[in-house]
């Protein structure tokens, strides 16, 4: 089976968060069993170590509307996996990936040119599987402008929601001066939204199969808190949603051989995780203590992850628990400025890193005992299968992907793989941290946990067998 990606980023080429991650690993776990391609715009900010090795293959005319614009396509082979670009100078010849005036016009374009240009690929894709509301456009423009031609009859398409809070809304000059599509399809049940386009409903509406980044996101997107008004929508299409975890690159985040921790470990020697947590207290200025806990942070500084919660209760933990507390990240200025005055009222409990390091990032998975993730809102989340990865305990809310990853640590069964709570509550949390505290001194419960949360298989392999199942269901409908 032939499998194109369509994309708006890509690791390790250009990225803004975890969708690259998704674009960069999926398709390789995917490789096993079909011929998975992956189409990209060509960024001014890919690195020139990738410029260099893409090889022109076509150039040709992509209308946007009534407009002729150049498109040329080239290729490069990464790691086993065929990527396509897009280049255009005028649209992509930018600073940055999002956020311009004109973002309607430049993914109209994008969308378009990726159905224009497969007869020019020497590829047939049997499934075109297009990722958030930058590609969201392509179901409907093959059944608007492309279905009348053979080769594209009987191409389906999966269309996955990422974050359903970002939609591509635009003016409705857009779906008709720029899309050239008719008003049969400016509907309620096409694409109009409040008088105005909406991408992300296109990909709702038109394509075979919508998935998203887990189960229970896939329901809670269906309520009017999560929805951001397609939720009716996404009700309707109940039969044809599904959600599916994403997984994380095992190989390079791998305790047993991650070079950028200071010593490296698995769950039969965590002895050695012990070293790295030292390591990490004298890296951030902390005093060196392997017996209290240090929660640590990873995350973008934005409300959504549940920082408000953090911000209420964090002077009362600091004050009277004997614990370290270790954020790495960076994002809105009143968190920042926020958490870094914390830092100097508990400098000796307290590290505020407002920057962000991959490597550092590394050394706090296999440092820390626990991690917080208090999110309101978590499609999936990255996060926290890394620290189960590394053996750093999550405590987390119940929403989105957390809830589908971490299992409540149960002591009389001696199953569960983290800590968590069901309310979006302050004190909630508190009392959470400080059950998870309390599992610490408990040195048979706490090896317990770690060691579930050390067996899990967070790969993408799970994943890819999961995607494999709709290419194939859907290939098979007429």
């Amino acid at each position: 089976m032939n499998v194109l990606f369509v994309a708006a980023e890509g690791h390790p080429f250009i990225k803004t968060g975890g969708l690259a991650d998704v674009i960069g690993a999926l398709p390789q776990a995917l490789t096993k069993d079909v011929d998975v391609r992956v189409i990209l715009p060509k960024y001014k900010g890919i690195p020139e170590r990738y410029k260099e090795k893409m090889e022109p293959i076509e150039v040709t005319d992509v209308y946007v509307g009534w407009r002729k614009q150049y498109c040329g396509v080239e290729q490069l082979v990464h790691q086993g996996v065929t990527f396509y670009f897009i280049d255009n100078e005028y649209y992509f010849g930018r600073d940055g990936i999002y956020g311009y005036s004109d973002d309607g016009e430049r993914f109209a374009f994008f969308n378009r040119a990726v159905l224009e240009v497969i007869p020019l690929l020497d590829f047939n894709p049997e499934v075109i599987h297009c990722h958030d509301w930058h590609t969201a456009m392509i179901p409907l423009l093959k059944k608007a402008h492309f279905d009348h031609i053979a080769a594209y009859q009987s191409i389906k398409t999966v269309f996955t929601i990422h974050n359903l809070l970002y939609q591509g809304i635009f003016p409705y000059e857009v779906h008709s001066d720029l899309l050239a599509l008719d008003s049969r399809y400016f509907t309620s049940d096409g694409v109009e939204y409040y008088g105005n386009l909406n991408f992300m409903k296109a990909g709702l509406v038109y394509s075979d199969h919508v998935t998203t980044v887990s189960p229970t996101y896939a329901e809670e997107i269906k309520t009017s808190h999560y929805g951001y008004g397609l939720d009716g929508l996404l009700r309707s299409i109940d039969g044809r949603l599904t959600g599916i975890v994403n997984g994380i690159d095992t190989d390079s985040y791998n305790p047993e051989t991650d070079e950028e921790i200071t010593a490296t470990y698995s769950k039969q020697q965590l002895e050695q995780k012990a070293l790295n947590k030292i390591a990490l207290q004298k890296e951030l200025g902390l005093p060196v203590r392997p017996d209290v806990p240090v929660i640590a942070m990873v995350t973008r500084l934005v409300e959504s992850k549940g920082l408000d919660l953090v911000s209420r209760v964090l002077d009362e933990l600091l004050y009277y628990d004997d614990i370290q507390f270790i954020l790495l990240g960076t994002g809105e200025e009143s968190y920042e400025h926020w958490f870094r005055e914390a830092e100097k009222r508990y400098p000796l409990k307290m590290s505020a890193q407002i920057r962000f390091n991959e490597g550092l990032s590394r050394r706090f998975y296999a440092g820390s005992d626990m991690f917080l993730m208090p999110s309101q809102f978590e499609p999936c989340g990255i996060s926290q299968l890394l620290a189960l990865q590394y053996g750093s305990i999550p405590i987390v809310r119940e929403t989105g992907g957390l809830n589908d990853t971490v299992q409540a640590y149960n002591e009389v069964s001696g199953e569960g793989t983290g800590f968590t709570f069901t309310n979006y509550n302050a004190h909630d949390m508190l009392h959470t941290i400080r059950r998870a505290e309390s599992f610490f001194t408990q040195e048979e419960h706490w090896n317990k946990i770690r060691n579930n949360a050390m067996s899990g298989d967070y790969s993408w392999e799970v994943s890819a067998r999961a995607y494999l199942d709709i290419y194939e269901t859907i290939t098979e409908q007429n």
